[in-house]
């Protein structure tokens, strides 16, 4: 059955069927968990990955002072079609090994990979080597027991797993389940992360501190595949477990986190544990008591008109509200919200825009630059706190045919949860201001440098992070596809539009 969400994909088939008839040459589906499609294969795909995530994650004050601000290096990118998510690399245990792994702001755990793993891929289409993580191999390693009160914390949120009938020297385990039927279980093991730690003397210092994680040994479904294959998951929630609460409550790292995701093809970006400075930043209250990162969206506008939409919407319940999620690549607009946001942008294209609605997905046809043929977006929050939204930040590119772009909404339909994914995250400073819980924002050009600052108070100059720990370049070499069968879809498509 057909989800709720009418996809891009039976807009371009339709579009083809209509205008050139080309439906037999759409490549075929690709349902894949944490990894996304070549360009051209259709969003319903996208919607499923998102949708399977948010499912599994149950999305439809004083401490220690803290030494410095600690940097992240950033690879992947926003474009669906190219990556569709972002990562990082994060080195664990003694030997030290590097592991690859998803930023994530919509779950709490780090977790890798470990040996033995069934179902795990040993192989990445993103150029990246896959290792396993074997805590017998590692000095300073530990298994977490049941007993322990971290896992009985961990208990509490849903996040681990002891029997009755366990041994309280037992592991603490854990397993999540997602919407599609993929998986992940395991057990959580403390052993040493290493990372790098801006002084206050913008000195970059070699640190390392003991964190809990999971160590997962088996995968199921389309966690199995190799496409878009990681290390693991690196949850940025606010829980115990976290790695965010965990080093800020050994005094290594403030209790607040910033990122700048480039929206560029080739990507990257920077992540911090520390607060960006940056002088045009606005901040918001975050919804306090919720598992993820709650806003109070209020209302929209499009080229500075607010839209009819009762905010009743966006208010925060069990079964609704306005979520930050680096790990969702779309963004979800709540049903009753979404038919006023398309209409606004249809009626605002340029006049040399073609409009072309095909089974409810709206797409255009441009010639011209798709800022200048576009309409801008506003999203305001509680205390009249706005984001911008640009084009870029709402739209697909399908297709190219000679100078004109086939451009789609990439927004989807929510049945009640409005979640802001990769795609309004990109090219935006993002602070998640945790001890003052409040998040705020910026637009910025996220292949500059930053200004940090710790609770101290001193600046820190961060760079990109696109480096190693030992600071040689290393960038990131994405796949370039696009296949024969999806350039003849694209082909005909626009033969058919441009002929009449």
């Amino acid at each position: 059955m057909r989800p709720p969400e009418v996809a891009l994909a039976a807009a371009l088939v339709a579009l083809a069927a209509v205008f050139g008839g080309a439906a037999a040459a759409f490549p075929a589906a690709l349902t894949l968990e944490r990894a996304l499609p070549h360009r051209g294969v259709p969003a319903e795909h996208l919607r499923e990955r998102d949708r399977a995530r948010h499912k599994g994650r149950g999305l439809l004050g004083g401490g220690p002072a803290v030494a410095g601000v600690v940097d992240f290096p950033v690879e992947g990118s926003a474009n669906p079609y190219m990556v569709g998510l972002y990562f990082t690399r994060v080195k664990l245990g003694n030997p030290a090994k590097e592991y690859f792994v998803q930023i994530d702001t919509g779950s709490d755990i780090l977790w890798v990979a470990c040996s033995p793993c069934t179902g795990c891929p040993t192989s990445s289409g993103l150029n990246i080597q896959l290792e396993f993580f074997n805590p017998d191999s590692s000095s300073t390693s530990s298994r977490i027991p049941c007993s322990d009160d971290r896992c009985t914390a961990a208990l509490q949120t849903g996040e681990a797993l002891c029997q009755p009938s366990d041994s309280p020297s037992s592991p603490c385990g854990y397993t999540f389940t997602y919407g599609d039927g993929s998986g992940t279980s395991g057990y959580y093991v403390s052993d040493t992360m290493y990372f790098d730690t801006v002084m206050g003397n913008e000195q970059t210092a070699n640190s390392s501190a003991s964190v809990v994680f999971g160590c997962s040994n088996s995968q199921s479904g389309d966690l199995m595949k190799t496409d878009r294959a990681v290390d693991g998951i690196f949850g940025f929630g606010q829980h115990e477990l976290s790695v965010i609460s965990q080093l800020y409550s050994l005094g290594v790292s403030p209790k607040t986190f910033s990122h700048c995701l480039k929206g560029s093809d080739n990507g990257g970006g920077i992540l911090v544990l520390g607060e960006i400075v940056e002088p045009g930043l606005v901040f918001t209250p975050l919804v306090p008591s919720q598992p993820h990162y709650n806003l109070y969206l209020e209302s929209i506008a499009v080229s500075g008109q607010k839209l009819p939409i009762d905010s009743s919407l966006f208010a925060t319940s069990n079964t609704q509200g306005t979520i930050v999620d680096s790990g969702t690549t779309l963004v979800y607009l709540v049903d009753g919200a979404y038919d006023p946001f398309i209409s606004a942008i249809a009626a605002a294209v340029s006049p040399s825009v073609r409009s072309v609605v095909s089974k409810g997905t709206q797409c255009f046809v441009t010639s011209g630059s798709v800022d200048s043929s576009f309409p801008t977006a506003t999203l305001y929050f509680k205390g009249g706190v706005a984001m911008t939204v640009k084009p870029e930040n709402y739209l697909l590119q399908q297709a190219t045919s000679d100078n004109n772009v086939l451009w789609c909404i990439g927004w989807q339909r929510s049945q009640g949860i409005t979640i802001l994914g990769d795609l309004v995250l990109k090219e935006k400073i993002f602070v998640y201001d945790l001890g003052n819980m409040r998040m705020g924002w910026a637009d910025y050009d996220c292949s500059l440098s930053v200004n940090v600052t710790s609770s101290s108070g001193k600046n820190q100059y961060v760079n990109t992070g696109q480096f190693d720990v030992n600071g040689s370049p290393r960038h990131y070499s994405g796949l370039v596809p696009t296949g024969v069968a999806v350039a003849l879809v694209h082909m005909l498509i626009f033969g058919a539009i441009f002929s009449r």
